[in-house]
């Protein structure tokens, strides 16, 4: 959640309505106001994947997105050396949970690729200096082999955000901000979904 204000589990269910294959529910409290209660309250309210978007650093919360109702948690490249990545990455599996592994570079693409499985997130925007860098995606979505998924993040706010990183060959977005202002949260779902995927590479 982006704005505090926002009712999770409404939330998550105007998106599902307009057609959200999943949903992203920020659990990160300091920087971002987000909390488990929101990915619990968001569980209740719909049945589509959820990723936990937090900074993953402990196994002990891969144990307490599973309980919380998620899908799915996201494991950051950068905040991990090599062989700690891909020990969550193992945890994860082992929980049930999915992995969506987010990088933003070569080297750390390579981390990510070698982890065997696991959903290929590509951020755009430097968590440094909170910059948003399209030519990310660009440079790196043709590295990424096709039969792994590769998510675009950050910097798409419209159909044609949507429509270049599907050109790029993106299989989905992850849409934050954008979402989160809207008056109607499934109208403004509903205008970005139905957009082929182009080829990678």
């Amino acid at each position: 959640m982006l704005d505090e204000s926002l009712d999770a589990g409404a939330r998550a269910a105007a998106y599902a309505a307009g057609g959200a294959a999943a949903l992203s529910i920020l659990t990160e409290p300091t920087e971002f106001g987000g909390a488990l209660e929101d990915l619990t309250a968001a569980r209740t309210q719909v049945q589509v994947p959820l990723l936990r978007k937090d900074f993953i650093v402990d196994e002990v919360q891969l144990l307490e997105a599973r309980v919380a109702g998620a899908s799915a948690v996201l494991l950051i490249a950068r905040a991990h050396p090599p062989a700690a990545f891909a020990r969550l990455a193992t945890a994860a599996r082992a929980l049930g949970l999915d992995v969506l592994l987010e990088v933003r570079d070569e080297r750390e693409l390579e981390c990510a690729l070698a982890v065997g499985d696991g959903v290929i997130g590509i951020n755009n925007r430097n968590l440094e200096t909170l910059a948003i860098d399209d030519s990310v995606s660009e440079r790196l979505l043709r590295l990424v082999p096709s039969d792994r998924l590769a998510v675009y993040e950050s910097g798409v706010r419209d159909a044609a955000g949507v429509q270049r990183a599907a050109a790029l060959g993106a299989d989905a977005v992850l849409i934050g901000s954008a979402l989160s202002v809207a008056v109607s949260a499934a109208d403004a779902v509903r205008a970005l979904t139905g957009v082929a995927r182009g080829r990678r590479g």
